[in-house]
């Protein structure tokens, strides 16, 4: 335990000296396989076994199905729909952007499929009637 604990502090010692995170977690990383007398081997069969999974596979294939289902028109079908009902309440793009998630999320099931596909389509949309920039990618993130 006092080992991890030295470590920890080292790290923020390197974060706080305005190193990057990445070359801050390397050094500590380095460091502990260094003093736990670790073998070389064993990081990459880590990081192969970190990225060898299902779920991460699935991520572009979730992105590839918005793509396809933006360039196809259902996202735009969707958003239509969900325009029609809420769409008159003031802030209904927001909240037609909030519902086409939730649509959009029975659909794929994946967050980062929901961004790509409905954020294409809604922020420049929720920019032409006058939402800013930064509202329209917040709702948008939140929403998926």
């Amino acid at each position: 335990m006092a080992v991890a604990g030295i470590m920890f502090s080292i790290l923020i010692l390197l974060l706080l000296l305005g190193l990057p995170v990445a070359i801050s977690l390397g050094v500590i990383s380095s460091a502990w396989v260094y003093m736990a007398g670790r073998s070389l081997q064993m990081i990459a069969s880590r990081v192969y076994a970190g990225i060898d999974s299902f779920v991460l596979m699935a991520i572009p294939f979730f992105v590839l199905a918005g793509e396809i289902m933006n360039s196809s028109g259902i996202t735009d079908r969707i958003i239509r729909f969900v325009n029609l009902i809420v769409g008159r309440v003031r802030g209904g793009l927001a909240q037609a952007n909030i519902y086409a998630s939730v649509v959009f999320a029975g659909i794929t099931g994946a967050a980062i499929s929901d961004v790509s596909a409905l954020g294409s389509v809604f922020i420049p949309a929720m920019e032409k009637q006058g939402y800013t920039r930064k509202f329209s990618a917040m709702i948008t993130a939140a929403s998926s």
